[in-house]
């Protein structure tokens, strides 16, 4: 549904995208991570033609952003960090202004408005001017209209930014309703959204794509280091210097003590034996031994090995 082929953009002697390559599949929700300035809004913009590529092209639901970009802008919504809305009009005549700039037919339009209007909860205030709407409501307005004309292919720039906690649940709710209808890119800087919402991650820092995958395929393809957590009776200073002892951790710190257990955490080189051989360790020594379990490496994790280029092969 989208295929992105060596997409780069330069301003000046910059590259804010340099050859970045992807593709996403009908009904996927991809998560697009990165940090400011890494290129997430660039990409968008130039998979949404408001920006040509200075080389590489992209093919969305068929049809190339270089030779047919009116056939993209057809097919595709597009929901900005800043929603463009007309803030004197109300909700209804907002969104029949958009689906008429989409050419879309009035049958069309009247039948389209309603459903979308009602898919995103918006039916309530259709008579509304917009500047009365809460800033949940407005970004709503702004998901709806990228909704309009029905597109094959739906791009979101940091569609929960500025919302309370309510707003982002709602908000999120709409989306993941949308999964396996239509191919849906996210961009956020909330990462526990993608967790949430994605069934795959690309990860872009300074301009070049570091990370496409699963989240669990990302996690494991991280080799080198594990993370282990141990509960422990005894003293947590002697403990810890015992643990940094047995070959394979790599570092051990104290997490915190509550009533006598101390939780310590162990970084280890990732060999299946470490874990087995901490636990020897601590029990031989005389220490209570409340629990020891292995800790999945987590999307900040992931996303921060990847970025500070901790693993040499996403350089």
């Amino acid at each position: 549904m989208i295929e992105v082929d060596g997409l780069t953009r330069y301003y000046g002697d910059h590259a804010a995208v340099r050859d970045v390559s992807f593709r996403a599949e009908h009904g996927e929700i991809v998560g697009f991570l990165g940090p400011n300035g890494a290129g997430k809004t660039t990409t968008m913009r130039m998979l949404t033609c408001f920006l040509p590529p200075s080389a590489g092209t992209a093919r969305v639901a068929g049809h190339d952003i270089l030779e047919a970009p009116f056939d993209v802008r057809k097919n595709i919504g597009y929901l900005p960090e800043s929603v463009p809305l007309y803030r004197d009009l109300t909700v209804s005549s907002y969104l029949d202004f958009v689906a008429t700039l989409k050419g879309m037919s009035r049958l069309d339009r009247k039948r389209r408005i309603a459903g979308v209007m009602d898919q995103c909860g918006i039916s309530d205030v259709q008579n509304k001017r917009i500047d009365m709407l809460s800033r949940g409501y407005r970004q709503r307005v702004g998901l709806a209209q990228a909704l309009v004309n029905d597109p094959a292919v739906l791009i979101l720039d940091e569609p929960t930014v500025g919302l309370d906690p309510r707003q982002i649940v709602e908000i999120r709710e709409l989306i993941r309703g949308l999964a396996g209808e239509r191919t849906v890119i996210l961009s956020t800087h909330i990462l526990a959204e993608v967790s949430l919402l994605c069934q795959r991650v690309l990860i872009i820092n300074r301009g070049r794509l570091i990370g496409d995958d699963t989240l669990d395929n990302l996690g494991a393809g991280l080799k080198g280091e594990a993370r282990i957590e141990v509960s422990i009776r005894g003293d947590a200073e002697r403990a810890t210097q015992l643990v940094r002892t047995v070959p394979g951790v790599n570092s051990v710190e104290q997490a915190s003590a509550v009533n006598g257990v101390s939780r310590l955490q162990v970084k280890t080189n990732g060999s299946d034996e470490v874990q087995a051989a901490v636990a020897r360790a601590i029990v031989e020594a005389g220490f209570g031994l409340i629990s020891l379990s292995s800790r999945q490496m987590s999307l900040e994790d992931i996303f921060v090995r990847l970025v500070t280029g901790e693993h040499g092969n996403h350089e």
